[in-house]
C-alpha cells in the first residue's frame, strides 16, 4: 500500500475536484466559471501532490517550454473568458506535457482484466500502439 503525506492527500482531493469541475464545465457547454475553478484546483492539486519545487521543475524544463506555454496559456485564456479556445490549448499542451507517461499508462491499462481486452480489440489496438510509441518531445 502506498503511504501518502497529509499534503499529498489534500493534493489528490484538489486534483480530483479539479478534474471533476473541468469535465462538468465541458458538459455544461464550456461554462467558464466551472472551467476556471477546475483549472485552478488541478494545478494547485498537482503542486500539493508532487511539491512546489518539483512542479516548477516539471513545467519549466527547456524541452517542455512549448507544452508548458500551451497548457498554461490555455489556463489563462479560460480565465480571461474564452473557454473553448482555452480548453483546446490546454488539451494540446496536456498531451505534449504528459506524452512520456502515455506508454506507461497504456501498458498498465493493458494488464487490467476488462480494460486490457478492450484495448486489444483490432481498431483500438493500433491506435494504442501509436499513442504508446509517441514518447519523443517535438
Amino acid at each position: 500500500m502506498i503511504s501518502l503525506t497529509d499534503s499529498q492527500k489534500i493534493g489528490m482531493g484538489l486534483t480530483g475536484f479539479g478534474v471533476f469541475f473541468l469535465l462538468f464545465g465541458m458538459v455544461l457547454f464550456f461554462d467558464k466559471a466551472l472551467l476556471a475553478i477546475g483549472n485552478i484546483l488541478f494545478v494547485a492539486g498537482l503542486a500539493f501532490v508532487i511539491g512546489l519545487e518539483r512542479t516548477f521543475k516539471f513545467f519549466f524544463q527547456r524541452h517542455k517550454s512549448k507544452a508548458t506555454s500551451f497548457f498554461l496559456g490555455g489556463v489563462v485564456v479560460v480565465l480571461i473568458g474564452w473557454p473553448i479556445i482555452g480548453v483546446v490549448l490546454e488539451i494540446y499542451g496536456f498531451f505534449l506535457l504528459f506524452r512520456g507517461f502515455f506508454p506507461v499508462a497504456v501498458g498498465f491499462i493493458r494488464r487490467v482484466p476488462v480494460l486490457g481486452s478492450i484495448l486489444n480489440l483490432p481498431g483500438i489496438s493500433g491506435l494504442m500502439d501509436k499513442v504508446s510509441e509517441s514518447n519523443n518531445m517535438v
